[in-house]
C-alpha cells in the first residue's frame, strides 16, 4: 500500500476545488497540450484522473498510470471502465512497447523520485520520435524562498529530501519528496534525450479570480508556484 492509498479519496476530492490544481495547473497542462485529438497520450502519476478528463474530452486517445491503486480507484469513479488505467511506478519499467505514445504527461510527479535519469529514459522510450514530454514541477525558487521564510537555512543547490504529514479528513500520511534546482531538472532533461521547446510559469485561469478574489492583492494577479515543460524527444 502507497501513501495514496491511505488519503486516495480525501485527495481526489482536495484536487477538483483546489487553486493550484483546479485553476493553475491543469488549465496550463492543457494550454501547453494544445490540440491533442487523435494522440496517444499518456498520464504518469495520473491519480484521480482530472487531467485525463481534459484530454480525454478534447479527443485525445489517453492511458493512465499511478503508482497507488486507491488513485486509480478514484480514477475509475470518474471516468468510467473503459479507460486504460494501470497500477505503475515510475521508479521502474513501464509496462509499454517502444515508441507507443504521442505525448506523456508527468504531472507533479517526477518530485517524487531521488534519481530522475531511469525514469526520464523509460519516458523517452516509450515515446514516438519527435513526441512530447509535458511536464509541471514545483518551481524550485519558490521551495528555496518558502524554506527561508519558514526560518529554514538550506542552500538552493543540490537535491535536497522533504518529507510532509498530509492529515485529509481521518486519515493521515506521510509523503517523500526530492527537491532540486532548476540547472538539474534541466541537465536530467537533456541527459535523457530531451530538448525544450516551452516553459512557463503559468497565470491562473481566469475564473480564478472569483472563486479566490483575496488573490487579487497580488498587482498581476500572479504567484510563483509551478513551473512547465515541454519536451520533445529527439
Amino acid at each position: 500500500m502507497t501513501a495514496y492509498d491511505t488519503i486516495a479519496e480525501g485527495y481526489a476530492a482536495l484536487n477538483a476545488t483546489s487553486l493550484l490544481n483546479e485553476y493553475y495547473n491543469r488549465p496550463a497542462l492543457a494550454e501547453l497540450a494544445g490540440d491533442v485529438a487523435g494522440r496517444r497520450v499518456l498520464d504518469v502519476g495520473c491519480g484521480s484522473g482530472p487531467i485525463l478528463a481534459d484530454l480525454r474530452d478534447r479527443g485525445a486517445i489517453v492511458t493512465g498510470v499511478d503508482s497507488s491503486a486507491g488513485m486509480l480507484d478514484q480514477a475509475r469513479a470518474r471516468l468510467g471502465s473503459d479507460i486504460d488505467l494501470r497500477v505503475a511506478d515510475l521508479a521502474e519499467p513501464l509496462p509499454f512497447e517502444d515508441d507507443t505514445f504521442d505525448d506523456v504527461i508527468a504531472s507533479q510527479v517526477l518530485h517524487y523520485l531521488k534519481d530522475w535519469g531511469p525514469s526520464l529514459a523509460e519516458i523517452h522510450r516509450i515515446l514516438k520520435p519527435g513526441g512530447r514530454l509535458i511536464v509541471s514541477e514545483e518551481h524550485p525558487s519558490a521551495i528555496f524562498f518558502s524554506d527561508r521564510l519558514s526560518g529554514g537555512d538550506r542552500e538552493y543547490f543540490g537535491i535536497h529530501e522533504r518529507t510532509e504529514e498530509w492529515t485529509l479528513g481521518d486519515q493521515t500520511a506521510t509523503l517523500r519528496f526530492w527537491d532540486r534546482p532548476l540547472h538539474a531538472m534541466t541537465d536530467a532533461f537533456a541527459a535523457a534525450g530531451f530538448l525544450i521547446s516551452a516553459i512557463s510559469e503559468p497565470a491562473l485561469a481566469p475564473e480564478a479570480f472569483d472563486r479566490f478574489p483575496e488573490i487579487r492583492k497580488h498587482e498581476s494577479g500572479r504567484f510563483l508556484a509551478f513551473i512547465l515543460f515541454v519536451l520533445e524527444a529527439r
